[in-house]
């Protein structure tokens, strides 16, 4: 149980600022010290946004990935990687997004790189906001969503998605390991695909898919997981139930179970009683797929709704999903009515 009732936090994701959308453009027209200082820069950017906010947990946005999840690739050996997805134009969707070729082991030789980011966030917090009280977390997407982006391949031993999960789950696990050892005390195990595909997929199998994941990290470590129905472009692929993972994922060794609660107009709420009873419960009371900004006074309401099932020090509230596909100017909004929803019912609770 947390020791912040009504904790305000984040996924994980943050908007590029523009400039640094126009910068990835124009990526050969830098040194390795520019890309450097604009890696930097949008941090401490998407920093000050989340510090000026009041948030209780803070990330770096991610400010340094493609994706939250596409730039892990890169990392990856045993993979050719692909350069132009099989459908380039027309509405957005999730075929818009290219897969690699597996064509040998797989392998991390250097991590998986979240370590120095998390490193990078930490000194930049030190520097640029000295006696921060919130708390860093660092983000990592879990074996199963990471396979989703990679082809089978039976020639080199992985005929199918379960096969990739089994070989990236150590890799994952290293990371999580390192992160503990650099002194990350928060660490998400961001595993939407698992949400997204539970209504076909066995529950109980993801469920020990996650378990074996953190195994060396758990109780080391404040363990969270993400789980949402998809935010490309922000468009959900999977059906947005959460009664498919449940109650098999009451079985997940984690202590902050997040789902996404606001764009579903909070249907199926009563279900996070249950989730409440074993662990921290993350709503999400934002709704990062519309450009409606909610007002204190809703997040006030959502979070009363919230607190009809779990108590207050089960809490936790957060966007439904990460912020990478809003817009920086609403997202400042955004956080800012969230953090001063939870303030007034806080007050309200004499906390």
């Amino acid at each position: 149980m947390q020791d912040c009732p009504v904790r305000t936090s984040v996924i994980g994701s943050y908007p590029f600022p523009g400039w640094l959308e126009l910068a990835a453009r124009h990526l050969a027209e830098f040194g390795p010290d520019d890309l450097a200082e604009v890696q930097e820069d949008a941090v401490v950017a998407a920093l000050h946004d989340q510090v000026a906010a009041g948030l209780d947990v803070v990330t770096d946005g991610e400010q340094t990935r493609l994706d939250f999840n596409l730039s892990f690739y890169g990392h990856l050996g045993g993979i050719d990687m692909e350069t132009a997805p099989p459908r380039r134009w027309g509405p957005p969707a999730h075929d818009q997004r290219g897969r690699h070729a597996v064509v040998g082991p797989l392998s991390a030789p250097q991590g998986l790189g979240v370590v120095a980011e998390f490193e990078r966030l930490r000194r930049l917090a030190r520097a640029g906001h000295p006696g921060l009280g919130a708390t860093l977390k660092a983000s990592v997407p879990g074996p199963y969503t990471l396979s989703g982006r990679l082809v089978p391949n039976a020639a080199v031993g992985y005929p199918d998605r379960w096969a990739l999960t089994e070989a990236l789950l150590p890799l994952v696990r290293s990371e999580l390991e390192a992160l503990v050892a650099a002194g990350c005390g928060e660490v998400s195990v961001d595993e939407p695909s698992m949400s997204c595909y539970a209504h076909r997929e066995d529950p109980r199998r993801f469920v020990d898919i996650f378990n074996r994941t953190v195994e060396t990290v758990r109780g080391r470590v404040r363990v969270c997981t993400h789980l949402c129905f998809g935010n490309y472009k922000g468009r959900a692929v999977g059906p947005r139930r959460l009664a498919p993972m449940f109650p098999a994922f009451l079985e997940l060794h984690c202590d902050e179970m997040h789902v996404e609660l606001a764009s579903r107009e909070f249907a199926e709420v009563e279900m996070i009683a249950e989730v409440g009873r074993r662990m921290d419960v993350a709503v999400g009371v934002v709704d990062v797929k519309s450009y409606y900004i909610e007002t204190p006074e809703d997040i006030e309401r959502r979070i009363g709704l919230c607190l009809a099932h779990v108590p207050a020090d089960r809490l936790v509230v957060a966007p439904d999903c990460g912020l990478s596909q809003t817009a920086r100017w609403a997202a400042r909004r955004k956080l800012s009515a969230m953090v001063e929803g939870a303030r007034r019912v806080r007050r309200r609770l004499g906390r």
